[in-house]
């Protein structure tokens, strides 16, 4: 027998490979490696990174100093973000001081509900007197046909409660939302990296978003979509974790002190009520009666946060870790998302279900007793129930058959390359008038324009790629769990292409795109313990890259804050002929 050290077989040191699955040995030469042993511990609830001692040592901070800024950078730095994005946001909110684009649907709307219970139809004039009378207007009473459900106007409607029926009223609360979603941003970032700096830059590129920072400062539902998906998205994200936390800390240890996987603990321990997935299931349900694109989320954020179980029950040890998941967790797992999410969504009709069936309450609130009478299983349903359902289904009538052109539509193909930007607002003022420099020569151009930040949407094109070839090949979960909530929020809308619609419905999965740059900036850095070398270059070439994404912004500010600028300077901005 010949010994290991006088073998001349060259593939002494691969022989963890040759025990891989078939499937793993194939997907090699594309890239894929599997995960390398550790800690099972470290590995259901991996450490946060720290910063480097040589950072410290370059900014000539003491160790002592240093330990309590890396404390405090949890929660500093993402608030440090917010604070710049929360300022950008507020700043002249009630500019441009008009009612723009689809405000002319949801400020009323709002206004209406928060007196009223439901929405009602209002004048042709409606929007010049309001604006005419700061807000000082009769609230008609015959009920309108709408066909989006009412948490967002809801939502709305609070901040004109607060701050008056203007635009700096139906804009606050958006606003506060978009704010909210970038500390949200940086927070989720940092537990879905480990790492304060990834999750303080997913944040910092969602603030310097265009149409992030458009959708914040107009009174859309998309914007409040957005909040809504986002931080059910972080809710599932902490409970992964907590669940994790508490199967690492049921395993046994062994005598290094690591813990070991065992297969009863990791199939046998209840994990409990898990109250922040109940929380998930009620953000998801608001995100659904907001606009009814949440049901997407609904479905892949459940089976998203199951295979999570699936895979945290595998890495303790579990030999068949989808029958304990189907034991263990799915029935709360269901429970806790669906129901709750359905009952959420009809309480928030609670305004419309309490108005009068005699005619004068909510669009067809009366229909079960009127034109919906008779039939043979009727007894089984409450008539607000039946009505409802009614109503649902004319909706979604009308949302399946909307084909009318509009000057604005574009094709979901479109949108990661910015290809069809909305306008909201445009005025042409002359020199000397509405902020047109008195010697702009011709008449200066005001717009509102929903782009995104167009270095930043190309950049995250290819981001996608990334985080695509990442979970796909790598295996890495946070590649796809990005993959999942992009994919919810885009993919639909390719089942709809003739249909109208527009680009800025993106904006609900822009949180995700800001991730997949992140985490691709973090590859570019380069991994931990790459040497100093590869290191300056990484961080180099993702620094200028950052730096051009938040120049991009501010060169296009104009066009997302309704400045007045020559009209030249508005052409040198229209950089795709399909901006215009």
């Amino acid at each position: 027998m010949t010994s290991t050290a006088s073998s001349t077989d060259t593939r002494q040191g691969q022989t963890s490979h040759d025990q891989r699955p078939p499937w793993q040995q194939r997907l090699r030469r594309f890239g894929h490696s599997a995960r390398a042993g550790s800690d099972v511990r470290a590995r259901l609830v991996p450490p946060y990174a720290a910063p480097s001692p040589r950072l410290w040592q370059v900014l000539g901070v003491g160790p002592v100093l240093a330990e309590r800024l890396g404390r405090w950078s949890g929660w500093g730095g993402p608030l440090l973000v917010t604070l710049v994005a929360g300022v950008m946001r507020f700043w002249n909110l009630g500019s441009p001081k008009a009612v723009i684009f689809d405000e002319t649907y949801y400020a009323k709307d709002a206004w209406a509900l928060v007196h009223r219970g439901f929405e009602v139809d209002w004048a042709k004039n409606a929007n010049d007197l309001i604006l005419a009378k700061n807000g000082q207007v009769p609230i008609p009473t015959d009920a309108a046909y709408v066909v989006h459900p009412p948490v967002g106007k809801y939502v709305i409607g609070l901040g004109e409660l607060m701050f008056g029926f203007d635009p700096f009223g139906w804009r606050f609360m958006t606003a506060l939302l978009g704010t909210l979603s970038v500390l949200m941003l940086c927070r989720i970032g940092r537990r879905l990296f480990r790492s304060t700096f990834l999750g303080c830059l997913a944040g910092a590129l969602m603030a310097v978003d265009g149409l992030h920072f458009v959708m914040s400062r107009t009174a859309l539902l998309d914007g409040v979509l957005m909040f809504f998906v986002l931080a059910a998205f972080g809710a599932l994200l902490v409970d992964r974790d907590r669940a994790r936390e508490r199967l690492a800390a049921a395993l046994p240890t062994g005598e290094d002190g690591g813990a070991r996987p065992d297969a009863a603990v990791a199939e046998g321990t209840r994990l409990g009520w898990r109250p922040w997935r109940w929380t998930a299931g009620l953000l998801l349900g608001l995100a659904l009666g907001t606009k009814w694109n949440g049901l997407y989320f609904l479905a892949v954020f459940g089976l998203m946060a199951v295979a999570w179980d699936v895979a945290g029950r595998r890495v303790a040890g579990a030999g068949r870790p989808y029958v304990a998941v189907l034991k263990r967790d799915l029935g709360l797992a269901f429970l806790s998302t669906v129901p709750v999410a359905i009952v959420t969504y009809l309480v928030s009709w609670t305004g419309w279900i309490l108005s009068s069936t005699d005619g004068s309450g909510g669009y067809f609130r009366n229909w079960a007793a009127t034109d919906g009478r008779g039939g043979s299983w009727t007894w089984l349903f409450p008539d607000w129930l039946r009505s409802l359902w009614h109503y649902e289904h004319e909706v979604y009538e009308f949302h399946v058959g909307l084909s009318s052109p509009h000057t604005y539509m574009s094709n979901p193909w479109s949108w990661i390359v910015d290809g069809r930007p909305v306008s909201y607002f445009y005025e042409s003022p002359s020199p000397g008038a509405d902020g047109c420099p008195a010697d702009a020569g011709e008449k200066c151009a005001r717009e509102v324009l929903a782009i995104g930040t167009p270095l930043l949407w190309w950049v995250a094109g290819f981001a996608v790629l990334y985080v695509l070839w990442r979970w796909l090949l790598r295996r890495d979960w946070r590649a796809g769990a990005i993959v999942c909530a992009v994919a919810a929020g885009y993919l639909p809308w390719f089942l709809y292409q003739e249909r109208t619609i527009f680009f800025f419905y993106a904006v609900v999965f822009l949180p995700f795109l800001c991730l997949a740059v992140a985490m691709l900036l973090g590859a570019i850095v380069g991994p931990p313990g790459s040497s100093d070398t590869r290191r300056v270059a990484g961080a180099t070439g993702a620094g200028v890259l950052v730096l051009l994404i938040a120049w991009n912004f501010i060169y296009f500010w104009p066009l997302y804050t309704g400045t007045a600028i020559p009209i030249d300077q508005w052409r040198s901005r229209m950089w795709l002929d399909t901006w215009v």
